[in-house]
C-alpha cells in the first residue's frame, strides 16, 4: 500500500444499474488505464471453488462481474487470463464449466488457467517458508483478484485477503498451511500486490460459508486497491465485526492497508446496500479439521480417502441439522 492517509471503497448498487456499467465506472475511478497498457498480459483471480450445482450461485464469483471486467480490459488488451488453483475433489476446470466460465471465455477470447498446472516460481513466504506460486501471476503486468462476499467458518470472513489463498497452487499446500493461514495472507498479499480489487456482492453468502451457507442476493460492488480497508468495509456493510478476522486485522498491523473507519473513505450507495448478515456458526467438527489438517496422515487418510470423507461429512451434517453441533 502507499503511504496516504486514507484509502477509499467504492459501494455500487447493481440492482438498477448494469453490471458493466458498474464495472467500468470502478475501475475508471481507479484508474485501471494507467497501470495496463497496449498488450499488457492481465491475471485475474475470481473465487470459483465449486462446481456444485446447488451452490455455484453465491459460493463462486459471478461469471458475469468477470465478464465486465474483461470486456473493459480488452479496449486495450487481449492477453487475459482468469486463474484458479485445482480443490481435493475437483479441478478448476471442472469448476469453471459448472459455474459458467467456459462459454464466457470462449466468447470473449480469453484464456482460463489452472494455476495448479505451473509452470512455478519459489517464493518466501513467512511464515511457510518457501512455497510455489504460479509464475503466471508473477510475471503479469497487472493482476485483478475478484472475490465473492463471504463468511467463513474458519476465517469468518473471506473477501479480498482470503481469496488469494487460491493462488496457492497445491492444495495440499493449503491445508497444512492452514494454521498458518492468517500470517501467510499477508505475506501473499506483499507478493502479489494486486492492482485492483473488485468484490462481488451480487449474489453473497452468510452463515457456514464459504460453501454451505445461505446465499443473499445483494446486488453491490465493491472495488479498492487497499484489501484491508475493502474487507473492513464489506464487514461493515453486512453487520459483520471486522475484529474477528484475524487475517484481516493482522494485514493491517503489517502495514497492508487501513483497518479504522476514520481511514477509510467509503464512496457509493452505502445506505441502500446496508444489510445484516448471521456469521458463520463455528462447532466441534471445523474446529477439529482446522487442528488437523497440518498433519499428513489426516489429510491422506481422511480428507482424501472418500470411502471415509464423505460418511463422515453425512454424518456432520445430520448433527448439525439435529442441533447436536450447533445448526
Amino acid at each position: 500500500m502507499g503511504e496516504s492517509a486514507t484509502s477509499k471503497v467504492l459501494v455500487r448498487s447493481v440492482a438498477e444499474t448494469p453490471i458493466v456499467t458498474a464495472v467500468q465506472g470502478c475501475m475508471e475511478r481507479f484508474g485501471w488505464e494507467s497501470w495496463v497498457g497496449p498488450d499488457s498480459t492481465v491475471v485475474i483471480k475470481p473465487n470459483v471453488c465449486t462446481a456444485v450445482p446447488s451452490i455455484v450461485v453465491g459460493g463462486n464469483t459471478n461469471p458475469a462481474v468477470v465478464r465486465a471486467v474483461c470486456e473493459v480490459l480488452r479496449t486495450r488488451t487481449r492477453r487475459i487470463y482468469i486463474g484458479e488453483s485445482r480443490h481435493m475433489r475437483q479441478t478448476p476446470n471442472e469448476a469453471f464449466k459448472a459455474a459458467g466460465y467456459v462459454e464466457m471465455a470462449r466468447e470473449l477470447e480469453v484464456e482460463l488457467v489452472n494455476f495448479s498446472d505451473g509452470p512455478f516460481t519459489m517464493v518466501d513466504c513467512p511464515p511457510a517458508g518457501k512455497i510455489k506460486l504460479p509464475s503466471v501471476l508473477l510475471e503479469a503486468d497487472a493482476y485483478i483478484n475478484i472475490p465473492v462476499l463471504k463468511t467463513h467458518a474458519i476465517t469468518y470472513f473471506t473477501g479480498a485477503l482470503k481469496n488469494q489463498w487460491g493462488c496457492v497452487p497445491d492444495h495440499l499446500d493449503r491445508l497444512r498451511h492452514h494454521r498458518r493461514i492468517a500470517a501467510m495472507l499477508s505475506s501473499i498479499q506483499r507478493i502479489l500486490k494486486p492492482k485492483l480489487i473488485l468484490m462481488d456482492g451480487t449474489f453473497a453468502m452468510e452463515g457456514r460459508g464459504p460453501v454451505a451457507g445461505r446465499v443473499r442476493r445483494l446486488d453491490v460492488l465493491l472495488a479498492s486497491p487497499d484489501p484491508v480497508a475493502l474487507d473492513s468495509t464489506a464487514m461493515r456493510l453486512v453487520g459483520l465485526d471486522p475484529k474477528r478476522a484475524r487475517h484481516v486485522t493482522l494485514a493491517a498491523e503489517k502495514g497492508l492497508g487501513h483497518f479504522d473507519e476514520s481511514q477509510i473513505e467509503v464512496e457509493g450507495d452505502w445506505e441502500r446496500c446496508r444489510t445484516q448478515f448471521e456469521p458463520s456458526p463455528r462447532d466441534f467438527a471445523n474446529t477439529a479439521v482446522y487442528y488437523l489438517t497440518p498433519h499428513d496422515w489426516f489429510t491422506k487418510h481422511i480428507l482424501a480417502n472418500d470411502r471415509i470423507y464423505y460418511p463422515i461429512a453425512k454424518t456432520v451434517k445430520f448433527l448439525r441439522r439435529t442441533g447436536v453441533l450447533g445448526g
